[in-house]
C-alpha cells in the first residue's frame, strides 16, 4: 500500500496499491544495464542479448520497439557513435559506445541492485571517538579555549554566562562567558579494492566476474556519496597487477591468467603507503588459490596444482608487511574448498585481519557491511 494518511480523529487511513508506471524506456532501460554489466560493456552483444529476451519474453512492441529503445539511448545521452579519430580503445564492437553518463548510471544501478535506494545523506565521513577540534558536533559544552574555531560557540549558553557573571543591566560578553560545543573528529579511509582475474573467474560454468564488478561499481558509488571524503582504488590481478580507472570498471573481463596475489598485495601496499589518511585497509576479492609470482629474474614462477610452498610463503609475507604497516586485509574468497580454507586462515592470521569465505548472493552486503564497521577506527 503506498498511500498512507493520518488523522488524529479516525487514526490510519489507508488508500489501495496504485503500481507505479514506468516509461517503455525506464523498463528496458534497466534489463539493458544488466546486460552491459555481463557482457562487459559490448552495446552490440547487450542488444543481441535483448533481442533473443524479446523474442521470448515480448519485452517489445509495435508501439515501442528495439530501434526506437536505441534511438532514446543516443537521445538521452547514454550511447554514441564512435568517432573513428578517436578510436574505439576496446569498449564495443560495433558502431555506439558507452558515454561516461551511462557509465555512471551502471554504478548507481549497482548499488540500487546491491544496497537498496541509498540516498546521498549530507558529506558523510568516518566517526571517531576522539573529542578535541573536530567537525562534528556532540551536543557536549565546555569552556572556550584559544584557537577554538568561533563557529563552534554555542551563542545561548554565552549569553547565559554573561547574564550570570554580569547582570542584565550591564550585559558584557568576555572570554570568560564563552562556551563552545564539543566536537569529534572524522577520519578518512582509504580503500584498496583488489579484484580477481585470472580464468578460474569463469570456469565451471559459473560467472563470477560479473558480481565482482557489480560490487566494485556499488562500493564505489557508495563511496562517492555516502563518504566523499574517502578514497578508493581498483586493482586487478592476474599474472600481473594494475589499477584501474573507474570509469573501466564495465568493461572488465577475466583473461587467460595465473593468480599472482603477492604481486597484487605489492601494488595495493604501495598506492596507500602514499595515502595521508590514517585509516587503511585492502579488500581482497577471489576464488582461488595463488598460482603465481614473478621471480627476480622478471620471469613468471607457475603451479596451478595444490598449495605451492614457495608461493604460499611469499603470500604470508605480504600479509605479515601489511600488518607492520597497520593495513588490514579483508579476504572475500568464493570458494569453500577445505585446502583454500587452510590457506585463508594462515593468511588472516599472519595479517590479523578478516577472511569472508562466501558464495556470490551476498557478496556485495558483506563488503558494505565490513567497510560500515571499519570506519569506527580510531585515528
Amino acid at each position: 500500500m503506498t498511500n498512507k494518511n493520518f488523522n488524529s480523529q479516525r487514526g490510519f487511513t489507508f488508500s489501495k496499491h496504485i503500481p507505479e508506471e514506468l516509461s517503455h524506456f525506464d523498463r528496458v532501460f534497466d534489463i539493458f544495464k544488466d546486460l552491459l554489466t555481463h557482457t562487459s560493456g559490448d552495446i552490440e552483444e547487450a542488444f543481441e542479448w535483448l533481442d533473443m529476451l524479446d523474442k521470448e519474453y515480448d519485452i517489445f512492441s509495435d508501439e515501442y520497439s528495439l530501434q526506437d529503445f536505441e534511438e532514446d539511448l543516443k537521445k538521452r545521452g547514454y550511447i554514441k557513435e564512435e568517432d573513428p579519430e578517436e578510436g574505439n580503445s576496446g569498449q564495443g564492437k560495433g558502431k555506439n559506445i558507452l558515454t561516461p553518463k551511462l557509465e555512471s548510471a551502471l554504478r548507481e544501478y549497482a548499488l540500487d541492485q546491491i544496497f537498496g535506494k541509498l540516498k546521498k545523506n549530507g558529506t558523510g565521513n568516518h566517526r571517531t571517538t576522539k573529542a578535541g577540534i573536530g567537525d562534528e558536533r556532540d551536543g557536549e559544552n565546555r569552556s572556550f579555549q584559544y584557537g577554538d574555531d568561533l563557529a563552534t560557540l554555542n551563542l545561548t549558553e554565552s549569553l547565559k554566562n554573561a547574564q550570570i557573571n554580569n547582570g542584565i543591566s550591564d550585559l558584557r560578553l568576555t572570554e570568560d562567558d564563552l562556551i563552545v560545543e564539543e566536537t569529534k573528529h572524522k577520519a578518512q579511509m582509504s580503500t584498496v579494492l583488489m579484484i580477481d582475474i585470472s580464468h578460474s573467474m569463469i570456469l565451471y560454468g559459473e560467472d563470477r566476474i560479473t558480481p565482482a564488478k557489480k560490487v566494485a561499481m556499488a562500493l564505489v558509488e557508495l563511496i562517492k556519496r555516502k563518504y566523499p571524503k574517502d578514497s578508493i582504488d581498483i586493482i586487478v590481478f592476474g599474472n600481473e597487477a594494475w589499477p584501474i580507472k573507474i570509469k573501466d570498471l564495465p568493461y572488465l573481463k577475466v583473461g587467460p591468467y595465473h593468480t599472482n596475489t603477492v604481486a597484487g598485495l605489492e601494488l595495493a601496499m604501495d598506492i596507500l603507503r602514499r595515502k595521508r589518511n590514517t585509516n587503511k585497509q585492502i579488500f581482497m576479492i577471489t576464488d582461488g588459490k595463488p598460482s603465481c609470482i614473478q621471480l627476480p629474474s622478471g620471469e613468471f614462477y607457475m603451479n596451478s596444482y595444490g598449495l605451492d610452498e614457495k608461493i604460499v610463503s611469499q603470500c604470508l609475507n605480504k600479509a605479515a608487511q601489511a600488518r607492520k604497516l597497520k593495513i588490514p586485509i579483508t579476504t572475500f574468497m568464493i570458494a569453500q574448498d577445505p585446502y583454500l580454507r587452510q590457506f585463508v586462515e594462515a593468511f588472516t592470521a599472519q595479517n590479523k585481519g578478516k577472511a569472508f569465505l562466501t558464495g556470490l548472493s551476498g557478496l556485495g552486503q558483506m563488503i558494505f557491511e565490513d567497510y560500515e564497521k571499519n570506519r569506527i577506527k580510531r585515528i
